[in-house]
């Protein structure tokens, strides 16, 4: 695969991931109901794609703990705040990823990589211009935005062991087993504190399967496939183009108005986010001197 088929797979696995926010603010289920069926469903939906061959090692242990921390977080803090501040913290992880990848990768940013990352901090400034207040879909704004930003950094953490772990090409599926193994995990440990389920509608039923098949097990197999071929630092910039969509689908599907400093601050990271894609494909393409 050439790094514009795995840019397209991680664009892919974005628009998925944007989804969450509308889908996991479902009435009937509470977060740690969502977060316990959501990833169960997306641990047999994986399992089933790899025809139950997950491997295991330390490393992958480690990478699908931090995995399971980052699904059920962002579930908590999606139900307590808004959608919108839920995932603009958590959006925050390039600059972790940023932080960490020389010292656990080896892998060292340019300095264009500094100027994209000043033009990203004002687009999420400009989303927290505004303080969320209680809604009904918002019931607890402080406590989500502060498991927001516990999530980012284990969403930094989650990128990084990925990408380590996807650069032994000669074992194919490290990634996917981690991330089977990092929804089980999440399902099991929200489960105790899930039961008895509430009964609901065809519909609201309908939106966990979706949650767990294609918000979360689709999106992986593009994500696990595409990170091989692309830094972990691209990956999560590239993956900015969740926080512009979720707010919206949010919006649309519940009323959840992100406001309009929210709406600029998208808008700065989308075009940011497109610029620098596009000038690391022309890099990547011009003929070596």
């Amino acid at each position: 695969m050439n790094t514009s088929a795995a840019r397209l797979q991680v664009v892919a696995a974005a628009l998925l991931f944007s989804t969450g926010g509308a889908a996991i603010k479902v009435e009937a289920f509470s977060g740690l109901q969502v977060s316990a069926l959501r990833s169960g469903i997306a641990a047999i939906t994986l399992l089933v794609f790899m025809r139950g061959r997950v491997m295991w090692s330390p490393q992958i242990g480690l990478t699908a703990i931090v995995f399971a921390a980052t699904l059920t977080l962002f579930v908590l803090a999606t139900k307590l705040t808004t959608a919108a501040h839920a995932i603009f913290l958590q959006s925050t992880a390039p600059l972790y990823v940023l932080l960490l990848s020389p010292m656990l990768l080896g892998e060292h940013f340019k300095r264009r990589d500094l100027v994209y990352l000043v033009v990203v901090a004002m687009g999420i400034l400009g989303c927290f211009a505004g303080r969320p207040v209680v809604t009904d879909t918002a019931p607890n704004p402080p406590l989500g935005n502060a498991l927001a930003v516990a999530c980012s950094i284990t969403w930094a953490l989650t990128l990084i062991s990925l990408r380590s772990v996807e650069r032994d090409r000669s074992r194919e599926g490290v990634g996917l087993s981690a991330a089977v193994l990092g929804n089980l995990f999440a399902s099991i440990a929200a489960m105790s504190f899930a039961w008895p389920f509430p009964a609901a509608s065809a519909g609201e039923w309908s939106t966990l399967v979706f949650l767990g098949v294609c918000q979360i097990g689709v999106a992986y197999v593009f994500l696990t496939s595409a990170i091989r071929h692309l830094s972990a630092l691209e990956v999560s910039l590239l993956l900015l183009l969740e926080p512009v969509l979720n707010p919206v689908w949010t919006w649309i599907l519940h009323g959840e108005h992100p406001g309009s400093w929210t709406i600029v601050g998208g808008g700065i990271i989308v075009a940011a986010t497109a610029l620098r894609s596009a000038s690391e494909a022309r890099v990547a393409s011009a003929p070596a001197p």
